[in-house]
């Protein structure tokens, strides 16, 4: 929650208004943690640069762009990086651990949103080989709009 408490500020500055004081809140985070599904980028002991959320929740409004949320995905939530850390590769560490969790459960699909007021998260998706898929509004954020990504690994065999 620490991170959380310095990231929210300097998003909110930015005009990114996709996490306030409510959310993401400590039952989220707890709930990840009771699903084995919070990852933390730990550069040093005890130092938490980067957190990602490494699931396969997908929202009901990802049909939105079109996307069969029955296939099975790996999904990324709540990713953020500590403002400390920006630029040493921390997003993209926590997202190639997505891509490894992937693997790993032979799931070839990997989805993530963004908020379309999230700059540095657009221009790193498709960097890391996500395509553009549309973009959705989502019921629990009510008035903000967000941007889904998608990568398509090769086929894993089963």
């Amino acid at each position: 929650m620490a991170l959380v408490r310095r990231v929210v500020p300097l998003m909110r500055a930015a005009g990114n208004l996709q996490w306030n004081d409510d959310y993401p809140n400590e039952q989220v985070f707890a709930r990840d943690i009771e699903r084995s599904e919070l990852w933390i980028a730990e550069p040093a002991e005890g130092v938490v640069a980067g957190v990602a959320a490494i699931t396969t929740d997908q929202s009901p409004e990802y049909t939105q762009v079109g996307w069969d949320i029955e296939e099975p995905a790996i999904v990324v939530h709540r990713l953020a990086v500590d403002p400390e850390y920006r630029g040493a590769g921390i997003a993209s560490a926590l997202m190639q651990q997505a891509e490894a969790v992937a693997r790993e459960r032979k799931i070839s699909v990997l989805r993530v949103d963004t908020n379309t007021a999230n700059p540095a998260t657009q221009r790193l998706i498709p960097k890391l080989g996500y395509t553009l898929a549309g973009e959705i509004s989502l019921d629990f954020r009510p008035g903000l709009r967000f941007l889904c990504y998608e990568k398509r690994l090769a086929p894993v065999s089963q």
